[in-house]
């Protein structure tokens, strides 16, 4: 009776079958002859408003009909039924993909739950737009809100261009999907950015606000931004590390941000019972001023020229670190009454007479004139004063102005005692180093004291985005006090001589007992300092790091000057740290294991080492390295050489697969077989066979041909004591009937020995299979019989012959 009755409820006349209706029947037709328990499907998922208690109740047998005919919005409610059913849904959420998506998605083989991966695709593409919920009718369910109901399975999220994201889940009407991400949203990601305007910046806030500082956001990277909005980078940056003006500042600029309402009511209340007199860092009172003004009553607008109270509800509690110095320099020469916020009112300034603009000491380059103009601060008729000019132009250029003359330089909070990499204290992380001194003063140096913490991310990444003498000393600033960051990734940013900057804020981040710093991953074109240098300078300050990585594609010419204030770390004493992995990408630089040696001896528990690009300046240097891994790292189990030219070190390659702890070994472009003869081919064969301990062992890019391809199934033979799970032959100029050799002589090991073999995983990248496509199926259909295999359809003709030699 509910499925005759369906179309008069929706207003549809019988003789008009509805659009989703039409093409669910087409779905069904196009798949051949209805059976009576298709069609009873059918006509029950077109009732499912009325039946679906009773649906959910029904036997597994029946509901596996029904599952794929049901819209997302219902087939999402049945997880729970299904379940007790002893039901997947998996298969229909794949099949949902491959039908509304139309792509594979990447390392689809290991996606464990379709379900997920659906509806945080579908949320990121309908909030972009670049998806239609009319296009299938799965999508089109009146009931079916696609942004609230997918939000809740949505753990990360990609912002990009102008951040229509942003403005549009900061939209009331999105007000529930919006906490809903909060709950959920864990990585959020920006690519691609452009440069904002204000109510776009506004909106950002609000976000970055909601998701991490009362959210659950660990990680925030950003991609690919060859020439970011200096502005906007800084924002998110200083919202990521925690830094925002809350409480009092938002509940009286109509927040939306209940939260921060709650807190601040409760902030004002302990400041009118207790009344609390500011005092500078250092313990002592400022002498010849009244109190500084408390932390909601100066702030900054966003806000262009001529933007009212009322625009600036998002940006007004913003408080970057860089801005706080300004204020509280201005507080030393300006006597204000504080009083205590209630109710939104303005705090009066303590005399009409007295000069509310900042007496700042003039740099030697010239500021823009609307900085010099326009600067003002509180006023009797409105509390928080506007600053019309770009936040740009307050942020850095203020920053730049020589200051040392207003702050007292041995004024630093607690914990803030930075110093410079040498140790130096001047309450600057920066202080020492000529890089960032190029400006005058402490540039962009400053006390974060006015500003609220609130929570932040665990995990930053910057890739791709080059970083000014700005950008660095702000970033230092953050690093310095940021105890919850665990991961830190600096990729490709331009650093130059800028690295000693993030070097001082990391340094002073390790004086903090609450430091959770244990991922470092540093990589860029030139190289500013010799990368072993870095690695001790790092580990020497942060002993507790779990995985290092340094990489550069070049040496700097002018490696060599090092800004004053700068001294070399390569003397630097490294305690014992927590070490267990370490990669070194070097730009061409010789190894010298003299170098390398302390960081392995104070590296008991390292588990893995990669050295890239690195040049052996001598025969005898890469067996010193390996009597150093033997005596300092007995814990490696992980060692990979990439692009090291190890066709003259036969011997040492010997020595490390007979090496009864590792179980990975890598020789990945190293020109191993280059002049390879039978007998090492041999040798090299027989010491894996007797090798128990080794699973794993990569040989791409290095020469092996068809013939010592074939040599290498002799590994999995009879008398064989092996252990060898995996063997990445990829790039090795393999051709199809090469291929097809080794894995009869493979299939041949593996009959003689009983079908017990522990070979699992064979990677053939990048090889020379397009060649003969017959031939190369049947070899590939054949060893996927006996392991899993990994290739690509890589167009070999595109390619130079690199190897010429194995043609």
């Amino acid at each position: 009776m509910a499925a005759r009755r369906l179309p008069s409820q929706n207003g549809g006349g019988a003789a008009r079958p509805r659009p989703k209706m039409a093409a669910r029947r087409g779905a069904m037709a196009a798949e051949g002859p209805s059976s009576l328990l298709a069609l009873s499907a059918a006509a029950v998922s077109r009732s499912m408003a009325a039946l679906e208690p009773d649906v959910w109740a029904l036997p597994g047998h029946l509901l596996r009909g029904l599952l794929p005919l049901l819209s997302v919005f219902r087939l999402e409610r049945a997880e729970a039924a299904a379940r007790r059913a002893g039901l997947s849904t998996q298969p229909v959420w794949r099949k949902l993909w491959d039908d509304v998506m139309k792509t594979r998605p990447p390392n689809s083989e290991n996606i464990t739950c379709w379900r997920k991966k659906f509806l945080e695709t579908f949320f990121s593409n309908v909030l972009h737009g670049v998806l239609d919920v009319s296009s299938d009718w799965r999508l089109n369910d009146h009931h079916f809100s696609p942004l609230l109901h997918s939000s809740p399975h949505v753990t990360q999220l990609t912002l990009c261009n102008m951040l229509q994201g942003a403005v549009e889940l900061t939209a009331e009407h999105n007000q529930k999907v919006l906490e809903n991400l909060a709950s959920s949203l864990r990585i959020l990601k920006f690519q691609h950015l452009l440069s904002s305007d204000q109510s776009i910046r506004r909106s950002l806030v609000l976000l970055l606000h909601r998701l991490i500082h009362h959210g659950s956001v660990s990680q925030v990277s950003m991609y690919s931004w060859p020439v970011p909005d200096t502005v906007l980078l800084v924002l998110i940056l200083s919202m990521s590390a925690g830094f925002w003006r809350s409480g009092n500042a938002l509940a009286y600029h109509s927040s939306p941000c209940g939260l921060c309402r709650e807190e601040g009511n409760t902030q004002s209340q302990e400041s009118t019972r207790e009344q609390p007199e500011r005092e500078w860092s250092d313990g002592e009172n400022l002498k010849g001023s009244c109190r500084a003004p408390k932390e909601a009553d100066v702030q900054v607008e966003v806000n262009g020229p001529g933007a009212g109270p009322g625009q600036n509800s998002g940006l007004s509690g913003l408080s970057f670190p860089l801005q706080n110095q300004a204020y509280e320099e201005a507080s030393s020469k300006v006597s204000c009454d504080h009083t205590s916020i209630q109710g939104g009112s303005s705090p009066p300034c303590c005399s009409e007479q007295l000069s509310c603009r900042p007496v700042l000491r003039k740099s030697r380059r010239r500021l823009k004139s609307a900085v010099g103009k326009k600067r003002r601060c509180l006023r009797r008729s409105r509390g928080l004063c506007a600053d019309p000019d770009d936040l740009y132009d307050f942020v850095f250029t203020v920053a730049r102005e020589d200051n040392s003359g207003l702050l007292d330089k041995n004024s630093i909070t607690e914990g803030e005692n930075t110093g410079n990499w040498t140790s130096s204290s001047t309450g600057s992380p920066c202080s020492g180093n000529a890089g960032c001194k190029k400006r005058g003063g402490s540039a962009g140096i400053v006390s974060l004291k006015a500003a609220h913490r609130f929570r932040s991310v665990s995990t930053l990444e910057l890739f791709s985005i080059p970083l000014t003498g700005d950008t660095c000393r702000t970033l230092s600033k953050l690093l310095s006090s940021w105890v919850s960051l665990e991961n830190l990734v600096l990729s490709y940013n331009g650093l130059g001589a800028n690295i000693f900057c993030i070097l001082s804020g990391l340094r002073a981040l390790s004086r903090h007992p609450d430091c959770h710093l244990r991922v470092v991953r540093v990589s860029d074109v030139f190289s500013h300092m010799p990368c072993m240098e870095l690695v001790r300078c790092i580990l020497s300050a942060f002993p507790q790091l779990h995985t290092l990585s340094v990489s550069f594609d070049l040496k700097n010419q002018l490696e060599g000057n090092r800004p004053e204030g700068n001294p070399s770390c390569s003397d630097a004493e490294i305690p014992e740290s927590c070490l267990e992995q370490l990669e070194i990408r070097f730009p061409r630089e010789p190894l010298h294991t003299m170098f390398l040696l302390p960081v392995l001896k104070a590296s008991k528990s390292l588990q893995q080492l990669s050295l890239d690009s690195a040049a052996l300046p001598s025969s005898q240097e890469l067996g010193l390295l390996l009597q150093a891994l033997k005596e300092c790292n007995p814990s490696l189990k992980k060692l990979s050489f990439h692009d090291v030219n190890l066709a003259d070190h036969q011997k040492e390659v010997l020595l490390l697969l007979q090496d009864p702890i590792l179980q990975e070994i890598t020789f990945s472009f190293c020109r191993l077989f280059e002049s390879c003869t039978t007998e090492f081919l041999t040798e090299i064969i027989n010491t894996v066979k007797r090798n128990s301990s080794l699973k794993s062992l990569r040989l791409p890019g290095n020469r092996l041909g068809n013939h010592r391809l074939v040599a290498l199934a002799d590994i999995f033979s009879e008398d064989s004591s092996s252990s060898l799970c995996q063997l990445d032959v990829s790039s090795n100029c393999i051709k199809p009937d090469g291929l097809l050799e080794f894995t009869k002589k493979l299939e041949g090991h593996i009959q003689q020995r009983g079908g017990q073999i522990q070979f699992t995983h064979l990677r053939l990248f990048q090889n020379w299979l397009d060649q003969d496509a017959e031939t190369a199926q049947e070899a590939l259909r054949r060893l996927k019989a006996v392991c899993s295999v990994v290739n690509d359809s890589w167009d070999s003709s595109q390619a130079f012959a690199d190897y010429i030699s194995v043609m």
